[in-house]
């Protein structure tokens, strides 16, 4: 690895102004929900348990304080997982990609206005639908001053949709997982917490969610904030299904979002998403490369530092653009002689030109499971080997595993042997075995935790890593939960109201519900709209009112707010129906019965035991 090169230390302390201090921020109510002086040990050298390529990656990624990227551009880095940037306009400043939450985001802000004055913020973009993008909106403005015209908030289109049905249909779960991907809850030093590759770790405060006043529907579009130009480029399907990059013309500043950052990103993330499409994001960095990179001086985006200098951040965009293609074509090449994505990923290498570049290593993602992402977004989860089409559930399998290998003592025995000799990936593998079919193992569980542990140690990933380490840890010392809270109330209340009985269809308790006939009205008042809702055969189905339908069980009129509070189970609905706040006509006892099959998720659900 070239080590020498330290082209990107430069880059990332290129245009300090100064930095937060201390670097810890803490809610309103005196909880710390970011700490980047916790990182101050990676100033050391590279211990035994780190990876030398992750260390590395984790200092350049705790580089934190606001930074002058070009004439009236500004970053703030290492205050959260991404980054936030701010565009000076006429009369005040434009903030994109708040950050995950408002607190770090605020503190963001007040940073910037320490050194370049109490500008007001006239502009928020939202450069695609993940929560890093976007959470800290409360932060930098408020709803009043969108609702008034005085700051308005552009996003990708169908940002909204995806933005919501990632954090709440799947949300729990992929919550939860986040927890092991970022290692949030691990202790930070040698043998903890170094960082996550994209950035050091997540911000555990309020999550906020102010809808977009301008959609960016195609490329070409151009709007001016601010007296600020901005050219925009669409590239749906990317690193988000909802992303966009954009050019300022008059600064010769192009923003690549998330499409091209110091890594090879994910195209299936640990925690859980749809599967990204390395061909169309290939295509698009093509797109960007034609676009616009003749005529820029200066590269930023969401995450990492910026590379400036045409030439530089040329060669930059095509060896992101290169990395993605190459996984994807060489990956279906593979599936076509036959190859399952375990045995590609196993096999496959990167041209050395693509190994030697250090944006390219996989940090965040990885060559091992975005291969096998591809696999699954072209074949699916089967490998077309009959013998695993019905396999046994874990437990049942481990069982039986356990049992042909003469036991959990004897599994023991040779796994102890098989750890002295570092085979590590195949005693987590036959450890788990003896975990599943015997939870209450304590040797398997604290000789798993070492082994976990080691891996993670070896891991250049950071992700890999935390979810490694995190494994161990809670092997040792108990669940850690979700520490983050995507569902947060901004962002349930942007739910349609199509997406709202889609959430709620997502938890009813289908067996339990199996008998139940239950037809309710809503008569949503300030959006002079009717949707029923019909809970048959174990599955409620949905739709707006219209034609000759039969009468309903019960019928509800009330505001979209307290439809939402209702049925998030954010209000009592008898005590909104007791005040006038809800109209009703029928059998109002349906909604209860209606509550009563909907099941609560699990965010505390085991990961490394049954």
């Amino acid at each position: 690895m070239p080590f020498a090169d330290d082209q990107d230390f430069r880059d990332a302390e290129r245009g300090f102004v100064g930095a937060l201090e201390p670097g810890v921020v803490k809610s309103a109510g005196g909880d710390v929900v970011w700490d980047s002086d916790g990182y101050a040990f990676l100033d050391g050298e590279c211990p035994p348990t780190v990876h030398p390529s992750l260390w590395r990656q984790s200092k350049l990624c705790a580089i934190q304080g606001l930074y002058e990227v070009t004439d009236g551009i500004y970053q703030i880095r290492g205050l959260d997982l991404s980054n936030m940037t701010l565009v000076e306009g006429d009369t005040g400043v434009i903030v994109i990609d708040p950050l995950i939450s408002a607190e770090t985001a605020a503190a963001g802000l007040g940073l910037y206005r320490k050194h370049r004055g109490d500008r007001p913020v006239t502009g928020v973009i939202y450069t695609h639908s993940h929560i890093d993008h976007f959470g800290g909106v409360k932060g930098v403005t408020t709803q009043e001053d969108v609702d008034a015209g005085r700051c308005p908030v552009l996003a990708p289109a169908g940002f909204v949709e995806h933005a919501v049905a990632e954090n709440v249909y799947a949300g729990t779960a992929m919550g939860r997982r986040a927890a092991y991907m970022y290692g949030a809850a691990l202790p930070r030093g040698p043998v903890g917490a170094v960082g996550a590759g994209l950035g050091s770790t997540t911000s555990t405060g309020m999550a906020t969610l102010i809808n977009p006043t301008v959609d960016i529907d195609h490329t070409d579009q151009v709007e001016t904030v601010d007296g600020v130009r901005i050219e925009f480029q669409m590239t749906p399907g990317t690193e988000a299904p909802s992303e966009m990059n954009f050019y300022f013309p008059d600064r010769r500043a192009l923003c690549m979002a998330e499409n091209a950052t110091h890594t090879l990103h994910n195209l299936l993330t640990l925690r859980g998403a749809l599967v990204r499409d390395p061909h169309v994001w290939s295509k698009y960095l093509t797109e960007s490369i034609n676009r616009y990179a003749a005529k820029s001086d200066v590269l930023f985006a969401s995450h990492h530092w910026p590379t400036w200098g045409t030439e530089r951040l040329t060669e930059f965009l095509s060896v992101q653009r290169d990395l993605y293609g190459y996984l994807h074509d060489q990956t279906l090449r593979a599936l076509n002689k036959g190859a399952t994505g375990i045995e590609i990923a196993e096999s496959i290498q990167l041209p050395p030109a693509l190994e030697q570049s250090w944006s390219t290593h996989g940090y965040y993602g990885s060559v091992s499971h975005n291969v096998k992402a591809i696999y699954q977004r072209y074949m699916g989860w089967f490998d077309g080997n009959p013998a695993t089409l019905w396999e046994h559930p874990p437990v049942e399998a481990a069982k039986r595993h356990v049992e042909f290998m003469g036991g959990s003592a004897e599994v023991l025995t040779k796994a102890r042997k098989s750890f002295d000799e570092g085979d590590f990936r195949w005693v987590a593998q036959v450890l788990n075995y003896v975990i599943f079919a015997d939870p209450d193992n304590a040797e398997a569980r604290s000789l798993q935790a070492d082994t976990l542990e080691q891996l993670g140690f070896g891991s250049e990933n950071g992700t890999w890593r935390n979810f490694f380490l995190m494994g161990a840890y809670e092997l040792r010392h108990g669940s850690v939960g979700t520490p983050t809270n995507t569902a947060a109330p901004d962002i349930a209340g942007a739910l349609s109201v199509e997406q709202l009985f889609d959430a709620l269809a997502l938890r009813v308790d289908g067996p339990k519900a199996w008998d139940a006939d239950i037809t309710i009205d809503w008569k949503v008042t300030d959006a002079d709209v009717v949707h029923r809702s019909r809970l048959h055969n174990g599955l409620l189905v949905h739709y707006d009112v219209g034609g000759d339908l039969p009468a309903p069980d019960t019928a509800f009129a009330l505001t979209n707010v307290d439809l939402h509070r209702v049925l998030l189970g954010a209000a009592d609905p008898s005590e909104l129906i007791a005040k006038g706040d809800i109209k009703v006509e029928g059998d109002v006892a349906k909604l209860a019965e209606l509550i009563d099959y909907v099941d609560n998720p699990d965010p505390d659900f085991a990961i490394v035991t049954p």
